[in-house]
């Protein structure tokens, strides 16, 4: 049924984006990356003559893959241009326009050259780098200070007694106050936020390089059970339905002392009608016992679709919208943060975004998901780990059966091959 209800709501929304006479149909992503997205797009429509067409991609990623796929499957041309995670590229690829040689190595090699080597797929390079992420711990500068704290949490276990004490004074006033959110819903989200504890906690990377499954041990458990003791302690007991917009919401609302979250929540967190606009800082995430802090990488890229009709003009929108001058608007406007590792010395982005130059390293070393080692099976096996924390978040299982049961259910997925 959920996937009638994607494959009907695609319908309506491409049978909206043909009723112009467009040229070209861009995936703009959603919300208020839609809107910069399609400021973007008009732009270059502007600038070339050319017309186009907007599709307005669902919020999450799990339902914006499927219909993706779906678009796939049938050999659509309806969207010439995709929006793709950084995980995608190799399920995605064989599907997708090959742009060396189509791209101008110049422009390229303005890219960081691990996030372009991510949209590299057997010597096919299938996207182009648009946007960068990390997660980063977002907290109230004006609470900190007033609960007698100069700075933001280095470990874990000061992030969870920072946050209560700050909970409780809040609390007294405010009943709906929480110390902690972050991503808890059983979906891509978590398996972000869950990397980030066990890489910190010094439990590996689920699958390592090589395809090995790491991730039954002792480390990677103990970091499970940690998040677990945050939920009704100093974050809320619906954590587990929470995804990026839901904690942004509470935090954003002066209702959370902390928040894990991606850099574009800063941008709209300064928005006027923000409640915490002007008391926000951003830090680096708390390290575990290991004392080793992990951000996970994120980023959207830009690629064509193997069977559009207009690839010569996809191809050259997606140049102009990942170039130096669309990734400073969308740096500025949004928060986004840049691929282009000259912008990072600009000094109208570093105004407009701080720890972009203090964070530098967080965006630049941040860990990969283990999509490369797992290729086409890496929805399998992220949806495998997010469900296995899922039961620790929920109290359903502990850390140390449930990351037993996932390296089983890891060890049959690997064995259908990946």
């Amino acid at each position: 049924m959920k996937k009638l209800i994607i494959a009907l709501s695609l319908t309506s929304a491409l049978a909206a984006a043909h009723a112009g006479a467009a040229t070209v149909t861009i995936d703009c992503g959603a919300g208020t990356a839609y809107d910069l997205c399609k400021a973007g797009v008009n732009r270059w429509a502007k600038k070339t003559g050319n017309t186009v067409k907007f599709f307005e991609s669902p919020n999450s990623s799990n339902d914006h893959l499927g219909i993706i796929q779906q678009q796939l499957a049938a050999r659509s041309s309806d969207i010439d241009v995709y929006l793709l995670d950084i995980i995608w590229p190799g399920l995605l690829s064989g599907q997708l326009v090959d742009l060396k040689g189509k791209v101008p190595e110049s422009e390229l090699n303005q890219h960081f050259k691990g996030i372009l080597d991510a949209n590299v797929v057997n010597g096919k390079l299938v996207a182009i780098p648009w946007y960068t992420d990390a997660g980063l711990l977002y907290y109230r500068t004006d609470l900190l200070k007033k609960y007698g704290f100069s700075g933001a949490p280095k470990t874990w276990a000061e992030l969870a007694l920072m946050a209560k004490k700050i909970q409780d004074g809040e609390q007294k006033t405010n009943k709906t106050f929480v110390g902690f959110v972050f991503q808890g819903k059983n979906y891509e989200g978590l398996t972000c936020d869950a990397l980030e504890w066990i890489v910190s906690f010094g439990g590996g990377t689920i699958v390592d390089t090589t395809g090995k499954v790491t991730v039954n041990n002792p480390r990677a458990a103990e970091a499970l059970d940690t998040a677990a003791s945050w939920v009704r302690s100093i974050s809320p007991a619906g954590i587990a339905t929470y995804s990026e917009e839901e904690a942004r919401g509470d935090f954003q609302a002066g209702n959370a002392a902390f928040m894990r979250n991606w850099p574009y929540a800063y941008a709209l967190g300064q928005d006027q009608a923000s409640k915490v606009k002007g008391k926000i800082g951003v830090a680096a995430l708390p390290a575990g016992p290991s004392g080793k802090p992990a951000a996970a990488l994120g980023g959207w890229n830009l690629g064509v679709n193997g069977y559009s009709k207009n690839q010569a003009m996809a191809i050259d929108l997606i140049r102009y919208l990942t170039g130096p001058q669309e990734q400073k608007i969308r740096a500025i406007e949004g928060a986004y943060n840049p691929t282009i590792q000259s912008l990072y010395k600009d000094q109208a982005v570093l105004k407009a975004n701080p720890f972009f130059g203090s964070l530098y390293n967080v965006f630049t070393s941040a860990v990969a998901r283990p999509s490369g080692p797992t290729k086409g099976k890496y929805n399998q096996v992220s949806q495998a780990f997010s469900t296995a924390v899922s039961s620790v978040l929920n109290g359903q299982s502990n850390g140390q059966a449930a990351v037993a049961r996932l390296s089983t259910d890891l060890a049959r997925i690997k064995g259908r091959g990946w």
